[in-house]
């Protein structure tokens, strides 16, 4: 056992004379590695950290959800005129025969929008978009209440409470500096309202009646007793998991067609656009930016790997007496080998680990940066652990091959032609 750690510390300290007589060398050929490690984790890690951010933003919006609006027929069917305009009247029992009738669908929730209302608080005054909807909406649209608060619950509905609920930026508006307004009491056109929640802080990259955080919520059945619209301005669904989402828009035109008399084939009379669909298209596009980040990141490893077989040819030529004197001193060819093969590993480990380092530290300065707006999708890269151990991994195994064709060189050397190389 003393004999091999010694034959290891004497190893290790002919690979670090070695480094240390070919310093400049050694070091940009470390700092090619470095590089190279440094672009394709980097590379990776904002490529992470963007898709992490763009699909929060997208969920925002909520996950799996589909919004439907009447439209207009284009067609005539069975003796009626095309025109004829498309409207979702609550009372009709709308959402309860799209429910049984369309498979696929697993929660599902009409709204009414009312824009430009106002709300009052002590004398203050703003105006805002009012929406009433039902209980699912809480979850297909994420509307997730701060602690302390709650969205609206089917008792609200029932008992046709005067209840609201406050997207972000309406309570900052409303309440200042206040930090949690629940059970205060609003006016909204004149008439009081208990506020109940707070909608969470969220990113939200697309919306269809404006950001979430800018508009309240009541119950779908108080909307009513105020304004006595009974038709709904649009349609919200979720697809269950696993179901495709345009066999479920067929089967919606069926049902809504039979109903409301028009052909399921005239796309016109509903208009539906599925956030489904979209993330699909995200994925693809993503799925490609990572291939592309990848070949990128490979092509600099081995433009890194083709220099550690540089500088590893250029040492068995400058170390050929050297090596003649270890054979002629009794060193195998395989010994000859290793130690080529290991300095070649050792500079490849070097800069891989470097360049990981450097990676951490630019990736945690660039989450600690204060990022609004659009810069905010850049505020959170993410250092791919898998990604960062494979690049280590492929640093080791482009060492490995790097340093086997300069070492098998220099381990077929006659000694004697060695020792006499000037």
């Amino acid at each position: 056992m003393k004999l091999l750690t010694y034959k290891i510390l004497l190893f290790l300290k002919l690979i670090g004379r070695e480094f240390k007589a070919q310093k400049l060398r050694m070091s940009l050929t470390v700092l090619a590695i470095t590089w190279g490690t440094i672009s394709i984790t980097l590379l990776m890690a904002f490529s992470v950290g963007l898709e992490k951010q763009m699909n929060k933003a997208n969920a925002g919006l909520g996950d799996g959800i589909v919004i439907v609006w009447g439209g207009q027929t284009t067609m005539p069917y069975q003796g009626l005129p095309q025109g004829r305009r498309i409207r979702f009247r609550s009372e009709s029992g709308i959402i309860e025969l799209i429910r049984s009738r369309v498979s696929g669908i697993e929660m599902i929730a009409g709204e009414f929008l009312r824009w430009g209302q106002a709300i009052e608080y002590k004398g203050q005054q703003i105006n805002k978009l009012v929406c009433g909807t039902y209980p699912e909406y809480e979850k297909m649209r994420a509307h997730y209440a701060k602690p302390g608060g709650r969205f609206i619950n089917r008792n609200d509905i029932e008992l046709k409470r005067r209840v609201v609920y406050l997207g972000t930026n309406v309570a900052d508006e409303v309440f200042g500096e206040r930090v949690n307004p629940v059970g205060e009491i609003v006016n909204i056109n004149g008439m009081p309202f208990t506020v109940i929640g707070v909608m969470i802080d969220k990113m939200q990259d697309s919306n269809y009646h404006g950001p979430d955080e800018d508009y309240v919520v009541i119950p779908a059945s108080t909307f009513l007793l105020m304004y006595g619209d009974p038709f709904f301005d649009n349609l919200v669904y979720k697809v269950r998991d696993g179901i495709n989402s345009k066999s479920v828009e067929k089967d919606l035109f069926r049902t809504l067609g039979a109903k409301y008399r028009f052909d399921p084939a005239d796309e016109s009379a509903l208009w539906i656009w599925d956030t489904i669909e979209g993330a699909e298209m995200f994925k693809k596009v993503f799925l490609g930016i990572t291939i592309f980040m990848w070949f990128i990141g490979g092509m600099t490893l081995f433009i890194a790997g083709i220099g550690v077989a540089n500088i590893m040819y250029v040492a068995v030529r400058e170390r050929t007496r050297e090596i003649g004197a270890k054979m002629a001193l009794g060193a195998r060819g395989g010994q000859i080998i290793f130690q080529f093969m290991t300095e070649a590993m050792a500079i490849s480990l070097a800069g891989g680990f470097l360049g990981i380092m450097i990676s951490l530290a630019v990736t945690a300065i660039f989450r600690m940066l204060p990022m609004d707006g659009d810069l905010e999708l850049l505020s959170n890269p993410t250092v791919n652990w898998p990604v960062a151990l494979i690049t280590v991994g492929t640093l080791s195994a482009i060492g490995f091959i790097s340093g086997f064709f300069p070492a098998r060189k220099a381990a077929s050397i006659n000694p004697v032609e060695a020792l006499r190389y000037e």
